[in-house]
């Protein structure tokens, strides 16, 4: 949808490509034209780059926009486009290549003075104990080819290790085609911090301010923000210049994002994520930019549209609207959306691809809904992101509405105090409402059996507050 939209605003026509799934789903019936892939699994649809390529042959497309996941990121699929005598709108497949080994791209930012933490290149099963023990524990487990937190694994001993490369293989290969996986060591109670660039293919590189992304859960993102709050103002301008000097290290063209962990006064680099990012609209709320028609400017050779990093306007954030039960553990809820009302007004965009009987499935991510808001101030767009998702609504299936309405009334993140540990705090919330529950339930159940056999007991209520203390419960 929102490629589409940039399409439209630069003169040029949009087609699209969707599985049987989705053939009712908004994107297909706003584009100019729509082409069917063989099936639903993302191996037959979205991650199938020869039905793509066809697509876009038949079609007589000039230029292919992939996204910011499948094989956004894919050089091999790069080069088939390139193959096809069709423009891929991302970095060149090179670039691709060098950030897609995500360990080869952390030795050569360290090579460039850009701080990174301890890890390793992509590693055998046979050589990961080894690798493990010499790193040490808590460490990661990473996918090599992708991001978006696919793939990524906290192991905290040893024993943990052998189910978490399994799994960890397992989801890099269904999300990126590809089951390499490396280690690196763990650094809790930090901030995710991101910065995001544009690079042209005539050498001009800018930084367009940072972005924290700390609020995720199963290492992806919850609710991101720019500027972030609180950062001090040597550390940014230090991140900024360590995202350049990484982009000219790698020879970076096209949009990209480069992410570090935060903590205190110092940061190490993650990764490179060499594609669109999702939370793309908040810094173009902030700088006034269109990132897609950006992208679709450099591809076709096109300088920058500006000459050095812009100064941010005002406070912008994201809350990514998920089909997920943030009651419960944030399992993927699947079903049809029976309803949806999206909110609007001063300041507040909504990116979305939701409509009424759109079914949510188990093959794709559960992505559904974006909704950015803006304000002079960080309060300001905090309470204008708290009116609109309280305007909002989704009947059918469960989503992360009320983790997000709850997170912005907290006061560690209201005062720019979290982490990436942030969700352990509505877990730790969460788990004390099922006790409550379940104190509750045996208390009803004892109070119903006492009643049955006419035995003399304690008023109910009573008793329900007594059991809860019992409990150390505080969240009646």
């Amino acid at each position: 949808m929102r490629i589409i939209r940039a399409c439209r605003d630069l003169g040029l026509r949009a087609v699209a490509v969707y599985s049987p799934v989705d053939r009712h789903a908004p994107h297909v019936r706003l584009a100019d034209e729509a082409h069917p892939l063989p099936g639903d699994p993302p191996a037959d649809s979205y991650l199938n780059a020869g039905a793509l390529i066809d697509i876009a042959r038949s079609a007589r497309v000039h230029a292919l926009h992939p996204g910011y996941g499948f094989l956004a990121e894919n050089a091999a699929f790069a080069r088939a486009c390139e193959a096809a005598g069709v423009v891929f709108v991302g970095p060149p497949a090179d670039v691709l290549a060098a950030c897609g080994d995500k360990a080869q791209t952390r030795d050569r930012l360290a090579a460039a003075g850009v701080p990174v933490l301890p890890g390793t290149g992509p590693l055998a099963d046979r050589e990961i104990a080894a690798a493990a023990a010499e790193l040490g524990f808590p460490l990661l487990i990473k996918a090599a080819g992708g991001g978006g937190g696919k793939g990524i694994h906290l192991v905290g001993a040893r024993h943990e290790l052998d189910h978490s490369v399994r799994i960890a293989r397992g989801e890099a290969k269904a999300a990126f085609g590809d089951d390499r996986i490396y280690l690196e060591r763990w650094l809790g109670d930090a901030r995710h911090v991101e910065v995001q660039i544009l690079a042209d293919r005539r050498g001009a590189i800018v930084a367009l301010g940072e972005r924290d992304c700390s609020v995720q859960r199963r290492h992806q993102k919850l609710i991101e923000e720019t500027p972030a709050g609180g950062l001090d103002r040597d550390v940014r301008g230090r991140l900024l210049e360590a995202a350049v000097a990484g982009a000219k290290a790698i020879g970076y063209v096209n949009a990209g994002t480069f992410e570090f962990l935060v903590k205190g006064s110092d940061f190490f680099f993650l990764e490179v994520n060499a594609r669109l990012q999702v939370e793309h609209p908040i810094t173009e709320a902030v700088t006034g930019l269109d990132l897609v028609a950006e992208q679709l400017r450099i591809s076709q050779g096109g300088a920058l549209s500006l000459a050095e990093s812009p100064v941010p306007r005002g406070h912008a954030i994201e809350c990514r609207i998920s089909a997920e039960d943030p009651h419960e553990a944030f399992l993927p809820s699947i079903g049809r959306i029976e309803a949806v009302v999206e909110p609007s007004g001063p300041g507040v965009r909504v990116d979305s691809g939701m409509l009424p009987g759109l079914e949510v499935t188990r093959h794709y991510d559960p992505l559904l809904a974006k909704v950015i808001t803006w304000g002079m101030t960080r309060e300001d767009a905090i309470t204008r992101m708290r009116r609109a998702l309280s305007e909002m609504a989704v009947a059918g299936i469960a989503t992360t509405l009320p983790f997000h309405l709850w997170a912005l009334g907290d006061s560690e993140f209201a005062s720019s105090r979290h982490t990436t540990g942030f969700v352990s705090r509505w877990e730790t919330r969460v788990q004390g409402r099922h006790e409550l529950e379940a104190v509750i339930a045996a208390a009803a159940a004892a109070f119903q059996e006492e009643q049955e056999l006419r035995l003399p007991y304690a008023p109910a209520p009573r008793r329900w507050i007594n059991a809860a203390r019992e409990e150390g419960l505080r969240d009646a």
